[in-house]
């Protein structure tokens, strides 16, 4: 197998409540369970020795390989193409739709010769606790059993298994028509083994899994211009949203880098308050009520969490669960993705002062309320406890959107989105006749207003900057014509998105910022970064430059992966980098697709 594929030279598939990569040569190389935040299983991606992983494939590594998702589901085929026959493997996970936490999730992977003679190998070498706990293995009748002292992992198989020291193999020939199956599940230490696999069952419970994603889909109500694009990132949404509590982890992975060999590598499987708050809209667009909801919800449980404690009303982050609890250690023992280290889990921006997230949590709500006031009257109380207490502190210095850890300062993106924060307390008090503080927090608006437009703008740029008294663009401020900050044709705007073309775009692609001119505290450099380019395309339609946001939407799409997937960032030479594949991309897309698609009708009748 390949020690490090290219990061984009992968699919993903999950059950909802968890996760797993397979490379377009037939290895799951990463898979952490029970939940997306779990320590890892198969973890070669960042370390291919000590990381373990999950190849079933052709034993004939020349094969030109071909992967791709059946129509609309989150059934992924990878193809292998010889002189000597044709070979298939399909993976899937099967959904969990009784949607509680479990500790059993399982992956299933099919293979079938479509034409010719094909010999498949299977390797299967987990390797728990990110490598760190080793396994006994127990070879059965049944099944091959890794028992570890947290976790146990069965691997069942059609065909004959065989011990390779602490790890199994096995070989199978099929013939044109001929399949086999593969089926790896783990649990908690001592949990009951699965049923035996019987072949014609489990080709039924592919079927299912497909009509399932079918099924969900089929609720979508995009009818615009690019279905296959949006329907693979709807997709996408759903399967980095844990079920169980409807929060969205920000990527699928851990510690893939924004640079080859450079350090900025982080932990992504968490909640972001940003994130998901901004996954709402996107939702809504597409129809996916129930999915908005239940995120809402789960944000409103967060606010009500720390309404009246001290200190700061909402976290960066959390779990999927909620806890706030996500500690940051160096895996010392990985070399990390092609040398890039350290690899670091959990994330110590959970700590960090980022004054937006209470207007992305405010835009949350507010775009929500087309699903009903779901917070009630005491989850109001709490909500409004938050903006009587944040009309009191909004001024502060903070580490910004970006995570940086080059110290505080005081960002306009942070006092943007704190506007948004007071605007869209205001308009739900209104909507909904909530009692409110709305002497103050209309103060604490047009304070902030002024402010921004004061000490935010740069005469040098004329243009709003990253932070006050300086004079760096920064790609975060493209959000300011859909959160309503300023009109998105008005002089102000226009003249700051000229700018950013100037400074942040690289043929239609941009950059976040330039951290040579505003040091961020971590060596090396980054790519363009996804999200930004899908906020451009979304501010130029809005802004009325409908030909130029096609240009750069239609530009974008051909960054995809073979499957319609993006990771962070796009490196220089058109790579893809960072983790992947990040749902903050993804909703992006959509947000930019649905308002590209109005713009046009606009432009066309």
């Amino acid at each position: 197998m390949d020690r490090y594929p290219p990061i984009a030279e992968h699919g993903l598939i999950g059950d909802l409540q968890t996760a797993a990569l397979v490379s377009s040569r037939g290895v799951i190389d990463w898979f952490a369970a029970p939940r997306f935040d779990s320590p890892s299983v198969f973890a070669a991606l960042l370390d291919h020795d000590r990381g373990g992983y999950l190849l079933f494939a052709p034993q004939d590594r020349d094969a030109v390989c071909k992967q791709l998702y059946y129509p609309d589901t989150a059934v992924l085929v990878t193809r292998f193409m010889s002189p000597a026959g044709v070979g298939e493997v399909i993976d899937c996970m099967p959904p969990d739709t009784a949607l509680t936490p479990t500790d059993r999730h399982t992956v299933m992977r099919l293979v079938r010769a479509v034409r010719g003679t094909v010999r498949f190998a299977l390797e299967c070498r987990p390797r728990f606790d990110y490598g760190r706990a080793l396994h006994e293995l127990d070879m059965t009748p049944a099944a091959a059993v890794f028992r570890a002292p947290a976790q146990t992992g069965y691997l069942q198989a059609t065909f004959p298994l065989r011990r390779d020291e602490r790890d199994v193999r096995g070989e199978i020939t099929l013939e044109a028509g001929q399949t086999a199956v593969a089926v790896f599940t783990v649990c908690d230490a001592g949990g009951e083994p699965p049923a035996p696999v019987v072949l014609e069952e489990l080709t039924e419970r592919f079927f299912v899994v497909g009509e399932f994603w079918q099924n969900w889909l089929r609720t979508s109500r995009y009818r615009g211009r690019w279905p296959a694009m949006v329907n693979r990132s709807a997709i996408t949404l759903k399967l980095l949203t844990y079920a169980p509590t409807g929060a969205p982890v920000a990527a699928a992975t851990m510690g893939l880098p924004e640079q080859v060999g450079g350090e900025r590598n982080w932990d992504y499987r968490y909640t972001w308050v940003r994130d998901g708050s901004l996954s709402v809209r996107a939702l809504l667009d597409l129809g996916f009520v129930d999915e908005a909801a239940r995120f809402t919800q789960w944000l409103g449980d967060r606010m009500r969490d720390r309404a009246d404690a001290p200190g700061e009303r909402l976290q960066v982050m959390y779990r999927v669960d909620g806890d706030p609890d996500i500690p940051e250690e160096i895996l010392g023992h990985f070399e990390g993705y092609r040398g890039s280290a350290p690899v670091r889990a959990g994330n110590a921006a959970m700590d960090q002062l980022q004054l937006d997230i209470y207007g992305e949590a405010l835009y949350a709500l507010a775009e929500g309320r087309d699903v009903g006031d779901r917070t009630g009257y005491h989850g109001w109380k709490g909500l409004a406890s938050t903006l009587d207490w944040l009309a009191t502190v909004w001024d502060r210095p903070d580490e910004g959107i970006w995570e940086t850890r080059g110290g505080r300062n005081d960002f306009t993106y942070s006092r943007v989105m704190c506007w948004v924060a007071f605007d869209r307390g205001l308009r739900l008090a209104r909507e909904f006749s909530r009692p409110a503080d709305t002497v103050a927090w209309t103060a604490a608006r047009d304070a902030i207003l002024e402010q921004v437009m004061e000490r935010g703008w740069s005469d040098k740029e004329q243009a709003l900057v990253q932070h006050y008294d300086g004079h760096v663009l920064d790609a975060s401020l493209l959000l300011i014509p859909r959160v309503g900050f300023l009109a998105p044709r008005s002089p102000g705007w226009l003249s700051t998105l000229d700018a950013m073309d100037r400074t942040l775009v690289s043929d239609s692609l941009v950059y976040r910022y330039d951290p040579t001119a505003s040091p961020d505290g971590l060596q090396g450099s980054e790519g363009t970064f996804s999200l930004c380019t899908f906020l451009y395309v979304d501010a130029l339609a809005l802004a009325g430059r409908v030909r130029q946001a096609r240009y750069a939407f239609e530009k974008m799409q051909t960054y995809a992966n073979h499957v319609g997937l993006f990771a962070e960032e796009i490196g220089p030479s058109g790579e893809q980098l960072g983790n992947f594949p990040q749902a903050f991309t993804h909703l992006s897309l959509i947000m930019a697709a649905t308002t590209l698609d109005e713009a046009l009708d606009r432009v066309q009748t």
